[in-house]
């Protein structure tokens, strides 16, 4: 029987994104493209945030009421959370190391740069502001009306309304049951339409390319090749070396563990949202050998906490801004910079150009002109695909962290997997 071709999901996404940027190029400045083209990556979007806000919740109801032990889950969040700051504050500070050697700001001239208009970003940095001081993210945490929270994404009222709902059914032990079969049900049924919806994925990222290329064109990443040559190299080697170095204190090949996620990157790189690959982390993990509540709480919430390509080029992005305007940044304004990106980065995930909004909170604490960020708007999307696969690789590896710190890791399933993945993968 003849063997019937079959092309990889990878692959797939890959043709989508070359064709994508070939028809933005041939459109460049047409607005048909944005016009017939930008609701196939909306749809895509759209059906991954459907799926995503059930699947966490069922799964931590589940993970959490199968433990049920209070002090654990607390030690998993002690942690998991100083795990998250240690990890982001290596990548600021390599970030701003970056700039400082590389010196990509330094020469610019910037009549031939583009300016894009950013008034979008500072409206949304005024509203957060507005929303009161570092304490409002704890604040945010508890939801005042959980239906309310899940329809606007709040991740982490979300997570925070899972876990005590989910220490509920343990409590109430027999009693919990149903629930606990209804919460299974609800997240087999969830991956399974995760499954479904990545069949949209190509015809997504091809959408939401080529209106991004037919929008700024490719010229515009001429003026400004080597800041965007730097944030690409300096996410590779925070990658290799600080991930790399990570993962093997836990006996986990980085290499290995980007070879058995490339779909999920892929997918992230091209719609530079880490929210489309959310579900199906959760799944590869969990079948990876790590524990469903460590899985369903760690990876959820290091959306908000753990965004290690997005601070990194906060870092550079900021030096860079300082080096175009001809700021030499002292010691102490540079530490206080770190400081700040420390705090602004965390807990704001779900807004709209996130990383945009964050510089913005920060430029002004150490004399950085705000109105810099309209020269490099234009590239942002390149940036953005980037800092998204860097922070979906980050996140990966946290859950491994986690479940090996927690004691809790099967290395038989892992192993398993493994070896399978790489079996296929032969075959193929």
């Amino acid at each position: 029987m003849k063997k019937k071709f079959k092309i990889s999901l990878a692959w797939q996404i890959l043709i989508g994104l070359v064709l994508g940027i070939i028809v933005g190029a041939v459109f460049y400045q047409n607005e048909n493209v944005s016009t017939y083209l930008q609701p196939l990556g909306t749809i895509f979007l759209n059906l991954i945030k459907m799926i995503v806000v059930p699947i966490i919740v069922s799964t931590l109801i589940v993970g959490v009421a199968g433990t049920g032990d209070m002090k654990q889950l607390g030690r998993l969040g002690g942690k998991t959370l100083i795990y998250f700051e240690v990890i982001t504050t290596i990548a600021i500070v390599i970030g701003i190391l970056a700039a400082n050697i590389f010196q990509p700001g330094a020469g610019i001239n910037m009549n031939e740069l583009q300016q894009t208009d950013i008034s979008s970003y500072v409206d949304t940095a005024h509203a957060v502001e507005e929303d009161g001081g570092p304490f409002d993210i704890i604040v945010g945490i508890v939801p005042t009306n959980v239906v309310s929270a899940m329809a606007s994404g709040n991740m982490l009222a979300i997570i925070f309304f899972s876990v005590i709902f989910g220490l509920g059914v343990a409590a109430i032990g027999e009693r919990g049951k149903p629930v606990l079969d209804v919460a299974q049900g609800v997240a087999d049924a969830m991956f399974w339409v995760t499954n479904l919806v990545m069949k949209f994925a190509p015809i997504g990222v091809f959408g939401l390319i080529a209106v991004t290329v037919s929008k700024f064109g490719l010229s515009s990443l001429i003026p400004l090749g080597k800041l965007a040559i730097l944030v690409y190299g300096t996410m590779i080697f925070f990658v290799i070396v600080v991930l790399g170095i990570t993962a093997k204190l836990v006996n986990i090949n980085i290499f290995t563990l980007i070879k058995v996620v490339k779909d999920e990157l892929i997918l992230a790189f091209s719609t530079s949202s880490s929210e489309t690959v959310l579900p199906r982390l959760m799944e590869k993990t969990e079948k990876m050998g790590c524990p469903r509540d460590i899985v369903s709480f760690v990876i959820p919430t290091g959306y908000s906490f753990n965004l290690d390509g997005s601070t990194l080029y906060q870092a550079i992005a900021a030096i860079f801004i300082a080096q175009m305007y001809g700021i030499n940044l002292t010691i102490m304004e540079q530490i206080t910079l770190i400081l700040v990106l420390m705090i602004t980065s965390k807990g704001i995930a779900g807004v709209p150009g996130v990383s945009f909004v964050v510089l913005l909170a920060t430029l002004g604490s150490v004399g950085i002109p705000l109105e810099g960020l309209a020269f490099i708007a234009g590239i942002d999307r390149i940036l953005d695909m980037a800092r998204t696969a860097v922070n979906v690789v980050g996140n990966t590896l946290s859950v491994f962290v986690m479940s090996k710190w927690e004691k809790r890791f099967d290395q038989s399933k892992y192993d398993a997997y493994v070896a399978e993945f790489k079996a296929g993968a032969q075959k193929a």
